[in-house]
């Protein structure tokens, strides 16, 4: 019985959260976690609209025959509420570029995702590449690109494999995968706009580092079509922006940017992790080392990287695991490890993790973002990451990493 309680207390803790703020902070458990916390999680639940604050939590349970189960909790979640994505869209980008390079293999034996590509420029504001000094054989892989993407967040990666994907199969997959409020309209970090980036550059792949064995010619791309329309509210954000060094009054027109509602994140992160669980209609088409790959890179730390290597220093192991980790403020509990995808732009932080302690029988999905610009100002570099945004990311991982280990130690 007292199982059963703490059971449908903790279910009920981020539910609980989408009634009025007045009543968030009842006799309830989430008030037992926050009763202390003045400056971390309650600043922002206070005001969940203010910091456009929304969270999913899915809990993982596993039946006798080791197949998982899934009940998941929603507060403040709204599909069609726009935020900027940032670098969380990164993940359908690698997802679907294995994707594109397994169909190839059948008419191409030998292309895999370690075969050297070489990227050429054929429109205006292309650019090109022809080495990559990180990767193992000094060219540029898919592989290495994937592994820059999901280790450290690499915005020049994302845009190789938004090149060699092109926008129409992107936006075509990412819909068959039942993601209706997502759109991957255009490069990161390049102002990358129409009709740049509707524009693809020819890319060449090859057997040998020497870029002699032709395996794979992709000419370059246009995507004459219509972008997804998916009726997002809110694309306008902010009192204003500065462009140039010049500071424009009014919001920031959002409707030409990507767009991947929270629900679709954790969507994708489930059909990545737990394909079986999915519609076979709804499954990403790749082979298992496809999965093991994506997998071993969303898990692994900076420093655990050989190809490529990065400086503790500068990539601390919690770089791009925000919660829990902070984005680098705080180490991850011993023997816990977060597959995750995470965002920072415009001032939104974005972290999309599947959450595993097998030591303690702990697995759980989780997904939040929050809005940190008090000025309201976008593009200012003004933003709340570090005294508000990071924090209350770490101490949201933190709460709910803590209650699902409690009540695996009750189940036992």
């Amino acid at each position: 019985m007292r199982r059963s309680l703490f059971a449908g207390a903790l279910l009920g803790v981020l539910a609980l959260l989408s009634r009025p703020a007045e009543a968030q902070f009842g006799p309830n458990a989430l008030r037992q976690v926050l009763r202390h916390d003045t400056v971390g999680l309650a600043r922002v639940l206070a005001r969940p609209d203010h910091y456009r604050l929304q969270i999913i939590y899915t809990r993982i349970r596993r039946d006798a025959a080791g197949q998982p189960h899934f009940r998941t909790s929603r507060y403040h979640v709204r599909p069609r509420q726009y935020f900027y994505p940032a670098s969380t869209v990164k993940l359908a980008a690698v997802a679907l570029a294995l994707q594109k390079l397994r169909a190839l293999n059948a008419e191409y034996p030998g292309l895999n995702p370690d075969s050297p590509m070489l990227t050429d420029s054929a429109f205006a504001g292309q650019t090109r590449v022809r080495r990559d000094t990180s990767a193992a054989g000094g060219r540029p892989t898919v592989g290495n690109y994937l592994r820059k993407i999901l280790l450290v967040s690499d915005n020049d990666a994302f845009n190789r494999l938004y090149e060699f994907v092109g926008p129409e199969e992107l936006n075509r997959e990412l819909a068959r995968l039942g993601l209706r409020h997502t759109r991957l309209v255009n490069r990161l970090s390049v102002g990358d706009q129409e009709p740049g980036s509707r524009h693809t550059n020819p890319i060449r792949f090859f057997a040998d580092t020497a870029a002699t064995q032709l395996l794979y010619a992709q000419p370059a791309g246009y995507f004459a079509g219509r972008w997804p329309r998916l009726g997002l509210r809110g694309e306008a954000i902010g009192q204003a922006y500065i462009k140039g060094d010049q500071q424009v009054a009014g919001p920031l027109d959002f409707s030409q940017k990507n767009a991947f509602a929270l629900p679709d994140q954790q969507r994708l992160l489930r059909t990545i992790l737990f394909p079986e669980a999915v519609p076979a209609a709804r499954r990403l088409r790749l082979a298992p080392d496809d999965y093991a790959r994506l997998r071993t890179a969303m898990a692994q730390l900076p420093r655990e990287s050989d190809h490529p290597r990065y400086a503790p220093a500068q990539f601390p192991d919690t770089y791009a695991k925000y919660l829990l980790g902070g984005g680098g403020i705080a180490a991850l509990p011993p023997g816990v490890r977060v597959f995750n995808k995470i965002g920072q732009a415009y001032g939104f932080l974005i972290d999309n993790a599947y959450i595993q302690d097998e030591a303690h029988g702990v697995e759980f999905l989780l997904s939040a973002v929050l809005y940190v610009n008090a000025d309201g100002v976008l593009n200012d570099d003004k933003y709340e990451y570090d005294t508000i945004g990071f924090p209350f990311l770490r101490d949201l991982g933190r709460r709910v990493y803590e209650a699902e280990c409690r009540r695996a130690q009750r189940s036992k």
